[in-house]
């Protein structure tokens, strides 16, 4: 049975072209980068090229550029750094981060190192500027400042630059997660006034358990992890060399691809939506879906009926995979803090986020919208 994945929010296939440039790393070019002879020097060369593949397509110097395991990690390193080394002492967020933001902020308001302030929602899930401006206007405080540049379950884009431009004006800090839009969008930072953004590989077709953090160079901060003086004393341990050559080459490949594949993208999104209309008059969007939006996701509500309830369950039994909301929170039954947050009525939905990529194709929405008749 041929198995249809919507679910390329959650995680990408790896690009068989990233494949083989990781593959040397894996086998013959094993060397620690941090060795002195041609073993350890030839690793330490491609990860060094990575960094400046990377940085050329960021827009930055490669000395702003860091290797991390992931999204979440460099998430972690850059709030954490800005409370504990940037005397940011009020954290401004929004109630639909990615919990790697949403729980790091929690704890350290709860240890009682910073402040948490919630900036408010537009009834479409967008960020309440005026609210922001409010916000680092009152505040006596030095602000961090963390939004995410696109919601993962419902695609809202953030206006970064004007949030940017906010935190500048109040002497604020800037980090933005922007774990769905890095190799989705073209990301010009010296055109974007932002202290640290977050990449994760396999969003875009690169390997898992590597991620990238922009650390601007103006700030000065401490490592997250301590025992080696890996990544410019920014990162110890012995670096993920496959990893990174993975990354680079994925964001390179999404880089050249982004034109044609956000058109095919967006047409799928167009069309799924159009067919879901047409089929089920009672369904709704969430989110600001054909607005500012992500091109690859979908967040559909279904009525709660007995049929409904088991929806995803269904899907998947008939070799569909789509989620309910984010993947890291998959297997609890319940609907997402995103939904909740900009949806009053939760009772009463059953959720459904279908995301895309560019080895989708209609025929395969077309398949899973005739699954979705026969199971309601």
């Amino acid at each position: 049975m041929h198995r249809i994945y919507f679910d390329n929010a959650a995680t990408t296939a790896i690009d068989p072209q990233v494949v083989d440039v990781m593959l040397p790393y894996l086998t013959e070019k094993f060397g620690n980068p941090s060795s002195i002879y041609s073993f350890g020097r030839e690793t330490k060369m491609a990860i060094e090229n990575a960094r400046k593949s990377v940085a050329k397509l960021l827009n930055v110097s490669p000395g702003e550029v860091f290797f991390t395991s992931g999204g979440t990690e460099s998430t972690n390193t850059a709030i954490n750094a800005a409370v504990r080394d940037l005397n940011c002492k009020h954290i401004i967020t929004s109630p639909i981060e990615h919990h790697a933001t949403t729980h790091t902020v929690e704890y350290l308001e709860k240890t009682g190192q910073a402040k948490l302030s919630y900036v408010k929602l537009t009834e479409n899930g967008h960020i309440d500027l005026n609210n922001l401006e409010d916000l680092l206007a009152n505040s006596t405080e030095r602000v961090l400042v963390t939004l995410m540049h696109a919601n993962n379950e419902i695609g809202n884009l953030l206006k970064i630059k004007a949030v940017g431009e906010l935190c500048k004006k109040y002497d604020a800090i800037f980090h933005s997660d922007t774990v769905q839009t890095l190799g989705h969008y073209p990301l010009d930072l010296k055109n974007i006034h932002v202290h640290f953004i977050n990449g994760a590989a396999h969003k875009f077709h690169g390997p898992k358990g590597i991620g990238v953090l922009y650390v601007n160079n103006s700030l000065s901060i401490k490592p997250f992890i301590n025992g080696g003086s890996q990544e410019r004393n920014m990162r110890a341990g012995t670096e993920n060399i496959y990893g990174i050559v993975g990354f680079a080459k994925a964001l390179e490949l999404a880089t050249e691809r982004q034109e044609n594949d956000s058109t095919h993208i967006k047409e799928l999104k167009n069309y799924m939506a159009e067919k879901l209309k047409e089929n089920f008059t009672s369904i709704t969007f969430n989110g600001d879906t054909f607005g500012s939006s992500l091109y690859t996701v979908l967040n559909v509500s279904f009525p709660l009926t007995e049929k409904s309830e088991m929806l995803l369950f269904n899907l998947d039994m008939d070799g569909i995979c789509v989620s309910g909301g984010s993947a890291c929170t998959s297997g609890a039954n319940s609907v997402s803090h995103v939904i909740k947050a900009i949806n009053k009525d939760t009772e009463n939905i059953v959720p459904i986020r279908f995301s895309f990529c560019r080895h989708n194709t209609k025929e395969e929405i077309d398949q899973v919208i005739t699954k979705i008749k026969e199971l309601l």
